[in-house]
């Protein structure tokens, strides 16, 4: 007879492996019904854990937060809203472990170590990696909350800001202010949000029956995420729609070294409101994502799904709202 293991358990619980180690050990971190549950399996199984007799005083959750590394850096948008995800979390008991995911990582198809080794009981995954890789996680029964991203296809609840609709206002107010002429920065074949915030600008630019310009939409990075330099074209828009402020900001540096005033010749948007101080003499016009409900959802969802919640998986979209500084201004001429 072959031996039953606690992956066993857990696939016929419905949870984590996590999850019955836990249930097992007397650990905090789920409900009874669901630790109850778990116990009977195991008994029917013939199951014996070996800690059954230890009961743990330890009240918190460890959640893993992985990130990948080719988003982090110590004054990135990422690295700003894990900062709120370990205050957030030690607020309410647990604890927030980071563990950056390598591009090796990604290609290797790798489980994060936090994971293999059972050190956490769930995984917010912040950032978009590779697509076969955020799939893969989603699929190791192991509570997993998208953060900034989702996939409709994965088993893994996901946490947007408003990106569609946060484009839309933002191109909307340039149109509203003689823009005609608008180009959008950023390659929406790498990442959920870029795409997404390309929709908001082609909707409002299509609700005002203005053209899309091919040559107006500059990728402002490669396939693997990683920031490229952008040719500006030979007809310049009076305005771009930047798919964050961290592009905002290299476009203002780039027109400016082109010769180009901003805004007086070119109005800039950017995306997300992380940046603070005006670091080009100009202040970005943005959406600002709220960060905090949305570090809010996904502890609430994470520990959730720790504590044997099985209802669908879902998308949570939280709103935001536009702020206009000085990148950009009213094409008179046009109004």
């Amino acid at each position: 007879m072959a031996k039953i293991t606690m992956r066993d358990i857990g696939k016929a619980a419905g949870v984590s492996v996590v999850t019955v180690s836990k249930a097992l050990a007397g650990k905090p971190g789920m409900s009874e019904e669901t630790r109850q549950n778990i116990r009977r399996i195991a008994e029917q199984a013939g199951y014996r854990y070996p800690d059954t007799r230890k009961e743990s005083s330890r009240t918190g959750l460890d959640i893993g937060i992985m990130i990948p590394e080719k988003y982090f850096a110590s004054e990135s948008f990422y690295a700003a809203v894990y900062k709120k995800l370990v205050r957030q979390l030690a607020k309410l008991g647990h604890f927030g472990l980071l563990e950056l995911i390598s591009k090796e990582s990604e290609e290797a198809l790798e489980a994060p170590v936090l994971m293999k080794n059972h050190r956490v009981d769930g995984i917010i995954l912040l950032g978009e990696p590779n697509k076969d890789y955020y799939r893969m996680l989603a699929g190791q029964n192991f509570p997993v909350v998208y953060l900034d991203f989702y996939d409709e296809q994965c088993t893994a609840d996901a946490v947007v800001g408003d990106n569609t609709y946060g484009c839309y206002r933002l191109t909307g107010h340039l149109i509203r202010n003689g823009h005609r002429d608008i180009g959008f920065i950023g390659n929406y074949q790498v990442t959920s949000s870029i795409m997404d915030r390309y929709l908001g600008f082609c909707r409002a630019m299509l609700s005002n029956n203005l053209p899309i310009r091919e040559e107006w939409v500059l990728s402002d990075r490669d396939r693997n995420g990683e920031y490229i330099g952008f040719t500006l074209p030979e007809k310049m828009p009076t305005a771009f729609v930047c798919n964050c402020d961290l592009v905002a900001q290299k476009l203002i540096t780039r027109l400016r070294h082109a010769g180009y005033r901003v805004p007086e010749d070119i109005s800039v948007t950017g995306f997300d409101d992380y940046i603070t101080g005006a670091r080009n003499d100009s202040e970005i016009s943005t959406f600002r994502v709220d960060t905090d409900s949305m570090v809010e959802h996904a502890i609430k969802l994470i520990t959730e799904r720790c504590a044997g919640l099985t209802t669908p998986f879902g998308r949570t979209v939280v709103s935001g709202q536009p702020v206009y500084r000085t990148s950009e201004t009213v094409k008179k001429e046009y109004v």
